[in-house]
């Protein structure tokens, strides 16, 4: 699409500029394109559609209609499909302030950027390619880029703070699905949603969202899951990150040979190690605090030096808790490299004055140019998208800006949407999930994730309905290719028993 060109009149009145600009692109035509893919050895045509929705003042009920953000989306319809049984994804990331091109370019759409499986940077240039893995031989797919990433903004500073939150953030989405389903006539269809990272922070609670407003889902996909904010941030008397990351961090000691005897021969020892090491004896330790006698404190230490790689003298200094950002720069200190957190099978190197801080994240560094230059490459040479703007492939603005308080809560604690999506699932009878974690991340890990479904509060004949499958890559375990093909076998087993159950 191109922008309505600007006025030449001088105005200094920010605040009108930006809503303007909403304006000019909620006005302009959708950029329609056609393409082919090589999907699963049979070829698609599609038709690509990208566009702006709005999102209004007071929701879709509010009979101003006044438009309060661009939601830019990214559509892919299979060209001589039925649309009225053809069912429809709506996909998105994380971070909070990421945009969708992750789960756009790396795994469910027709098209891919070539990538290096084992996580590392590759050289330029970058390109995309057929996606012979894309999820588009199930569904037509709608990528959101949420406000502020992507193309994607709000028209006044009050939108901008009421979005950038965990509950706005979930209205806005919900309202941009509703008005993309009415435009597209799709009601009939059967709706599906994916989110990856904080997108399933976000999914969690949507599937309760859209459920209030009149849309059951059929199905929502969790990759790399973080439902319950608490099992993953490391502060002062939380203690449940340092018993779920353990089995994370035995995992990535094995993959790095830092591990002895049985642990080191095996992951699935390893992993199984630590696992019961964390609920036999960990679990009480952290408890006791300095109430823990001097014998036992040393066996604990010294069990988590054999599971970690780390020495037992350190793990002591750490009194017994070793946060995310002290296993990375210490697990291979000894090499002079640092450990990646999403993708933790990838290092970079350290300083030559090997200083303890994590500077930057190797895993996602090999990932963010690739992408970038192919994202912006693939929006304006393949889909024909000119808004003179900069794609926010991950807008770090945004992410430091976010409110993570729910409803009338005070403070800035944990966010939650475990319970949004337990009353989904009690609700919605239909209602199925599919989580996908990697065994090597160390952002959202596989164990925080059991524990987290583990904790949702629905009967064991409605917990059936949830399955969990796990990977041998990171956060995108979608980069390395055993792993996409795999994710992509465990989507069309799950849509066929979601199908056997219908019938």
């Amino acid at each position: 699409m191109t922008e309505t060109p600007k006025s030449t009149a001088v105005d200094d009145d920010p605040k009108k500029r930006l809503r303007e600009k909403v304006e000019r692109l909620l006005a302009a035509a959708p950029c329609a394109s056609e393409g082919s893919a090589a999907v699963n050895g049979t070829p698609l045509r599609y038709r690509a559609e990208a566009a702006f929705i709005p999102v209004t003042a007071g929701g879709l009920d509010d009979k101003r209609g006044d438009p309060e953000a661009a939601i830019f989306t990214t559509s892919y319809f299979l060209a001589g499909a039925d649309a009225a049984t053809r069912p429809v994804c709506f996909v998105f990331n994380g971070g909070p302030g990421s945009s969708s091109i992750w789960l756009h370019l790396g795994a469910l759409g027709p098209k891919r950027v070539a990538i290096r499986e084992d996580g590392t940077m590759p050289p330029p240039p970058y390109a995309v390619t057929d996606n012979h893995e894309s999820w588009f031989e199930h569904f037509d797919l709608v990528f959101i880029d949420p406000p502020h990433t992507g193309y994607s903004i709000t028209a006044s500073e009050d939108a901008r703070k009421r979005m950038l939150s965990v509950d706005g953030d979930v209205d806005a989405l919900a309202e941009c699905i509703r008005s993309w389903l009415g435009r597209h006539r799709r009601w009939r269809s059967p709706i599906y949603v994916a989110g990856e990272s904080y997108g399933t922070t976000r999914g969690a609670a949507l599937a309760e969202k859209l459920l209030d407003l009149g849309v059951a889902l059929s199905g929502l996909v969790l990759v790399s899951c973080a439902m319950d904010l608490q099992s993953v941030v490391f502060e002062p008397r939380n203690d449940l990150p340092y018993a779920l990351f353990l089995p994370g961090y035995a995992s990535v000691a094995q993959y790095h040979g830092k591990l002895a005897g049985r642990l080191g021969a095996s992951a699935t020892a390893a992993r199984s190690a630590a696992e019961a090491f964390v609920t036999g004896d960990y679990l009480a330790a952290l408890h006791a605090g300095a109430r823990l006698e001097a014998t036992a404190r040393r066996r604990v230490a010294k069990r988590i030096a054999e599971l970690t790689g780390l020495s037992a003298a350190f793990v002591d200094e750490c009194n017994l808790r070793v946060d995310d950002q002290t296993f990375f720069v210490e697990l291979l200190r000894d090499r002079g490299q640092i450990v990646g957190r999403l993708e933790a099978r990838v290092t970079g190197p350290m300083a030559a004055k090997r200083v303890r801080a994590w500077e930057f994240d190797p895993g996602i560094e090999a990932l963010a140019a690739p992408y970038t230059m192919a994202a912006h490459a693939y929006m304006s040479e393949q889909l024909g998208v000119d808004t003179q703007s900069r794609y926010e492939v991950l807008s770090m603005d945004a992410h430091k800006q976010w409110n993570w308080n729910r409803g009338d809560a005070k403070g800035n604690g944990y966010a939650c949407t475990s319970p949004d999506l337990s009353r989904a699932l009690r609700r919605n009878p239909h209602l199925r999930v599919l989580v996908a974690s990697g065994y090597y991340d160390l952002g959202t890990p596989f164990s925080a994730t059991d524990w987290s479904l583990a904790q949702l509060d629905v009967p064991a004949d409605v917990l059936a309905r949830v399955e969990h499958h796990y990977y041998d890559a990171g956060h995108m375990m979608y980069t390395r290719e055993a792993d996409m093909m795999k994710l992509k076998r465990d989507l069309a087993s799950w849509l066929a028993r979601r199908s056997d159950a219908a019938t």
